[in-house]
């Protein structure tokens, strides 16, 4: 039985990942999952710079779901080269390493930073704001998302995944943007942008006062999306959004996605992943199917 996919001409042993911001780079969930198990990956957003994320609170549960507005912190790259990447370097799996900036020259410099290293794969986070265009999400404007993709592929050393925002009217117009930059593959979707109120304190329930919605809620607008992406453009597609458990998964696949990332069920459930891989093989060997590429795509 084969479960091991192509992404941009690197081989994954099987379609699960996990998506940015939920796992760390791996180091908080070894306990629970053996990480050579995973077909990828996928690290926290990582900046050319140190980033300190928004005030707190900055995370608030929802009914399906929950928010977050942690603002990207992160350590920067000198720290995550040296701590993250070299753990990552003992396992048998594919890196995917997230890129977020705030300006076209944050995302230039941070994947020229990543080219000489064991990352194999980039995903560039295209819902950071642009401090340059006024705060708007570069992945909001699809001339501003063919500009960074062109910007990013003229140095990258990777393949590069572009990220795609949900917060838009057309799913595809983004999508066929960043093909036009020169995208070798995309991944969506990103969080929704949602609002929670405190009613006991009178004031938001994060102090961003907006935050990203993900988990189980989110799921059909997700599905629905990569549906739409798969047949508007040509490039692999990593799907995500409210994955919990294999048929999640498998609808991700049906519609069009060559992988899966599994998200917020991380913090719920440490071993999500490794059921999720198991399930998508159990299902395989009951339908009698040989090859994870009999169903990407099946549900036209």
């Amino acid at each position: 039985m084969n479960l091991s996919v192509n992404i941009a001409g690197v081989t994954l042993k099987n379609p699960v990942t996990v998506a940015s911001g939920t796992f760390g780079s791996g180091m908080e969930y070894g306990e629970f999952v053996d990480l050579n198990r995973l077909g990828a990956v996928t690290t926290k957003g990582v900046a050319n710079v140190p980033w300190p994320g928004n005030a707190t609170p900055r995370i608030a549960e929802t009914c399906g779901g929950m928010m977050n507005a942690i603002g990207l912190q992160n350590p920067g790259l000198a720290t995550f080269k040296e701590r993250d990447l070299k753990f990552l370097a003992d396992y048998d799996t594919k890196i995917i390493v997230n890129v977020c900036g705030r300006s076209k020259e944050d995302y230039i410099d941070a994947v020229e930073q990543l080219a000489d290293t064991n990352a194999d794969l980039l995903e560039i986070n295209i819902s950071c704001p642009n401090v340059k265009e006024g705060g708007i999400a570069f992945g909001q404007n699809p001339k501003m998302a063919e500009a960074i993709t062109a910007a990013v592929k003229k140095v990258a050393k990777q393949p590069v995944i572009m990220k795609l925002s949900p917060n838009v009217t057309d799913i595809t117009e983004m999508a066929r943007a960043v093909e036009a930059g020169g995208a070798d593959a995309v991944s969506l979707i990103n969080t929704l942008t949602g609002m929670k109120i405190d009613v006991e304190r009178r004031t938001f329930a994060v102090a961003n006062k907006t935050g990203g919605l993900s988990g189980p809620a989110i799921k059909p607008v997700a599905v629905r999306m990569v549906y739409q992406v798969a047949n508007a453009i040509s490039l692999p597609i990593i799907g995500m959004g409210g994955i919990r458990t294999a048929e999640d998964a498998l609808e991700f696949l049906m519609v069009g996605a060559s992988a899966v990332a599994v998200g917020t069920a991380n913090f719920v459930n440490p071993y999500a992943t490794i059921e999720v891989i198991d399930g998508i093989a159990a299902y395989m060997e009951r339908h009698g199917i040989q090859d994870i590429k009999e169903l990407i795509g099946c549900v036209k």
